[in-house]
């Protein structure tokens, strides 16, 4: 091995004491994980792009095998995240906790240029740690889409000195609400039917903001099936952005947040909307797993996530009330931190298929990543793209009119899907508690 810089030594300090050797150790580099890696196939094979092999990379940084050089990290960064990995794995390895640790020490020794770090403090520590400031950016978006400046931006061309993925994002993105509407939502609803449970809400970020209209779809949805329901206001981001990007200090920081403001409900249950957020939420317990003031009590938090599309299922909603919508072709792209990580996949799939009028058909490879992946469409754009080309494959192939998503990041990548193939007109993406509104017809419990 040459001889590594001051700063990879430190990175290989910082592996040996904080990486889980046990963990690494567990790969028995079987290779069950390769058929279910979105980059280790769009890669031609490339056993670095793999989980095993990047295991393998982590464990000989770990042992002081090979410098944390560039191609290190940056196999490391290409990864998704999705944790398709973990459930196909014999040895039952947690990737997911190795890829984050392996991230944050690299975030913690790396020199970015100012922008990026002004960026990165912007996002990670400016804005998603703060409900109002992201009112207000989203706000910022509103103003954009309904006073003419969209239009005027289109028509001028001002959009093709953006890369086409980004031309497609804008056009797939939603319209928003205004802030007034965003402060009109409440705090406490009632069951609309015979009480079953009382459930606190995790309300989101941008699920309560960009995707507002979907929240208060979710209530409706949990009303309906006999929910007390209570929104804490103490809530804030869930740190997924954060623990996926080398800041786990923030991302520790809000997980305590949200553990605080969700014990003073005393709710049975705490419900989530979005897989990516449900996914980091139920991973509290590894987080804070060191942290003797939080360690239990993220124990008992984290015994309480589902996922709405569990609930509705366990509550029998699909059984209790006559679905029906229009007669149409119906698929279904999986959140992969939904089905990977919080281990729910019939459910939605159950949901879907008691409506009537609605021709389910399943995608080929459901359960492989779209590309989302949180803000991976946007700093690993070509991979994100590549795999979202083949995504749309799978998904014309099923003739779908509809293509359900239950995960806000999945919807707007469904929605750049559908603009990249120029299918607009026939089309559409929604989350899948929008598409169980729909089909609900009467408030009334058999």
């Amino acid at each position: 091995m040459t001889t590594m810089t001051a700063r990879e030594k430190a990175i290989q300090e910082q592996f040996s004491l904080r990486m889980d050797e046990g963990e690494l150790l567990n790969c028995m580099r079987c290779g069950f994980c390769l058929p279910s890696c979105p980059t280790y196939i769009e890669t031609g094979f490339d056993e670095s792009h793999s989980p095993r092999g990047r295991i393998a990379l982590m464990k000989a940084v770990h042992d002081g095998l090979i410098a944390p050089d560039e191609e290190v990290e940056h196999s490391l960064n290409v990864c998704l995240g999705c944790r398709a990995c973990e459930p196909v794995c014999p040895a039952g390895v947690k990737y997911g906790h190795l890829l984050e640790e392996a991230r944050d020490i690299f975030a913690d020794y790396n020199e970015y240029k100012p922008q990026t770090k002004a960026m990165r403090k912007t996002v990670f520590d400016g804005l998603f740690p703060h409900q109002n400031r992201m009112e207000h950016a989203v706000t910022l978006l509103g103003i954009y889409q309904r006073s003419g400046l969209q239009k005027t931006a289109r028509k001028l061309g001002f959009m093709k000195l953006f890369p086409d993925s980004l031309q497609a994002m804008e056009r797939a993105l939603p319209e928003v609400p205004k802030r007034s509407e965003m402060k009109k939502r409440g705090s406490a609803f009632t069951t609309l039917a015979e009480k079953q449970a009382s459930v606190a809400f995790f309300s989101g970020c941008l699920m309560d903001t960009m995707f507002l209209e979907t929240n208060k779809a979710t209530i409706t949805l949990l009303q309906k099936a006999g929910c007390d329901i209570v929104i804490p206001d103490g809530q804030n981001c869930c740190g997924a952005l954060h623990g996926h990007s080398g800041e786990k200090d923030g991302a520790k920081e809000l997980a305590r947040r949200n553990i605080d403001a969700f014990e003073q409900t005393g709710a049975d249950y705490i419900i989530s909307n979005a897989g990516g957020c449900g996914a980091f939420l139920i991973d509290y317990d590894h987080l804070l797993k060191d942290d003797p003031a939080y360690a239990e009590r993220a124990r008992a938090f984290t015994a309480k996530i589902k996922d709405i599309t569990q609930i509705l299922f366990e509550l029998r909603f699909h059984e209790r009330f006559p679905l029906a919508i229009d007669s149409q072709v119906i698929t279904y792209q999986d959140s992969c931190h939904l089905r990977n990580v919080m281990h729910t996949h019939i459910a939605p799939r159950v949901l879907m298929q008691a409506i009537d009028g609605a021709d389910y058909r399943e995608m080929e490879k459901a359960d492989s990543c779209c590309g989302s992946a949180g803000i991976y469409n946007i700093v690993e754009t070509e991979m994100s793209m590549q795999i979202l080309d083949h995504k749309m494959e799978s998904a014309k192939a099923t003739n779908a009119h509809t293509i359900v998503t239950a995960n806000p990041g999945c919807l707007l990548q469904m929605k750049l899907g559908i603009e990249r193939e120029g299918l607009s007109e026939s089309v559409r993406a929604v989350h899948i508690v929008d598409l169980l509104l729909e089909a609900s017809l009467n408030d009334s419990v058999e």
